[in-house]
């Protein structure tokens, strides 16, 4: 009885001493739980918003020199110009870039501090200068900012008040800006959307999808890229009473049209033509569907409804009339295909099932087959039966991207993979770390150069040729 108490007393003090050192670590150096995929907790120090701030605008001023002006006539060139490229199917193909990485790493062209959040970067041409954008969250702001890819530099920034907060899912922004008609498309993770001049970061008009909409926000935020069809500027605010898909006039504003009551999702609506149909393709909290580009009418339909209502990964084409769609939690993954004779369309399931889950990454298709991570573990499945192909490698729940036959993967711990797209095995040829801590980030590129990030760091690596 008395070496039960002599341990309980001894417990009580190092689990007393542990709380106090951990309470010192919390307050002073800024540990925390941080959320990896798949709800995974782990700990991390973390710098507080003010600190990430003031660091960055410290990096800033110490980078600043003299800034040209652009001329009033230059055009803005886009290249990466969506979320996940000009067709959001995660392709690179403007270049050939290297695919024999020297020592199997390569050495940035340059590394900085960066604010917080999970946009990805668009990227454009002024002139002879390579530009990309992206919004982080830096304090209690929400900032767009242009870069140079040469350099790093940041040319200009615009922000507004906005500080979204979640729990598991981590602060900041989440939605990629576009780029269009030098005309950048920025959206917070509260709604706030802005039309900005692409070469000064002048705001050209702004509203608040949520608000427009009478939507309330999501547990995880807008995370979804506006998408520019013609005239108008598609939204996703989720609001009901027929405002779940939001148009505006691109260049002024104004609502065009609206449509629909489902609930948003964080998967960013895409134009494609399906049996020779142009439409948007968008996935909801609760289905598939597509849409006709001038009015939001529903052109077909399938349901998709997934624990926690997360739909996130963007669905994708397959061939002329094929669309596969994937989800995490144990979802699974369908390829449906869509005949188009008719006012309506009509919707066959080719195949469902588990072997490829895609939480909140994307697959990308290659040659009849579907890359992507199942999970956080790289896999390949036959687009035409489902069938896994192989199964190996594990990067967390990162991202990717395809280019020159070859997968790029930004994995979720900041390690940079190169993975031949074949599906005779899982071949590796290179991986190694390029950025610190928790990195959700999709990839981009800028006339053959990669560009990543993640919520406190970015960097730039030359894959030309």
């Amino acid at each position: 009885m008395r070496a039960l108490k002599r341990i309980l007393k001894a417990t009580g003090l190092s689990m007393a001493a542990l709380a106090v050192v951990g309470a010192v670590l919390y307050q002073f150096f800024g540990l925390r739980v941080v959320i990896y995929g798949g709800g995974t907790p782990g700990l991390a120090f973390v710098e507080t918003a003010s600190a990430q701030a003031d660091e960055i605008e410290r990096h800033r001023q110490a980078q600043a020199g003299p800034a040209a002006s652009p001329a009033a006539a230059m055009t803005m060139v886009p290249d990466w110009s969506n979320f996940r490229g000009p067709a959001r199917d995660g392709h690179y193909t403007a270049r050939p870039i290297l695919t024999s990485w020297p020592n199997g790493a390569l050495t940035p062209m340059w590394k900085q501090p960066i604010g917080g959040g999970y946009a990805s970067f668009v990227t454009g041409r002024l002139g002879n200068i390579d530009l990309a954008f992206t919004i982080e969250q830096r304090g209690p702001q929400e900032v767009v900012a242009a870069y140079d890819v040469a350099t790093g530099r940041e040319r200009w920034t615009s922000k507004w008040n906005g500080d979204f907060r979640e729990f598991m899912g981590g602060d900041g922004p989440r939605a990629t800006p576009t780029l269009f008609d030098g005309v950048l498309y920025a959206q917070g993770a509260e709604g706030e959307l802005r039309a900005l001049d692409a070469a000064t970061g002048r705001t050209i008009w702004r509203a608040n999808i949520l608000t427009d909409a009478g939507a309330t926000n999501i547990q995880w935020g807008m995370s979804v890229a506006p998408l520019v069809i013609d005239g108008t500027l598609v939204t996703l605010p989720g609001g009901t009473g027929g405002k779940s898909v939001v148009a505006y006039n691109r260049l002024t504003g104004a609502r065009a049209w609206s449509a629909l009551d489902d609930r948003a999702s964080y998967s960013s609506p895409m134009l494609v033509t399906i049996d020779g149909v142009r439409q948007i393709l968008m996935v909801s909290a609760s289905r598939i569907m597509g849409l006709n580009p001038s009015d939001g009418a529903l052109l077909w339909e399938h349901p998709w409804v997934t624990m926690y209502d997360v739909n996130a990964a963007q669905p994708m084409v397959i061939g002329d009339n094929r669309v596969f769609m994937s989800s995490g939690y144990d979802h699974g993954a369908v390829v449906l295909e869509i005949d188009m004779n008719g006012a309506r369309g009509s919707v066959k399931e080719i195949w469902q099932n588990n072997r490829m889950k895609n939480q909140f990454t994307s697959s990308v298709y290659h040659e009849g087959y579907i890359y992507g991570l199942d999970d956080s573990i790289l896999a390949c499945v036959s687009a035409t039966t489902g069938e896994r192909i192989w199964k190996g490698g594990r990067y967390g729940y990162g991202q990717i991207a395809l280019a020159s036959g070859h997968i790029i993967v930004l994995t979720e711990d900041g390690d940079l993979a190169l993975v031949r797209a074949t599906p005779e095995k899982h071949d590796e040829l290179a991986r190694f770390p390029v950025l610190d801590g928790k990195t959700w980030n999709h990839p981009a590129f800028s006339d053959g150069r990669l560009l990543v990030r993640n919520l406190k760091e970015m960097a730039a690596f030359d894959l030309r040729r």
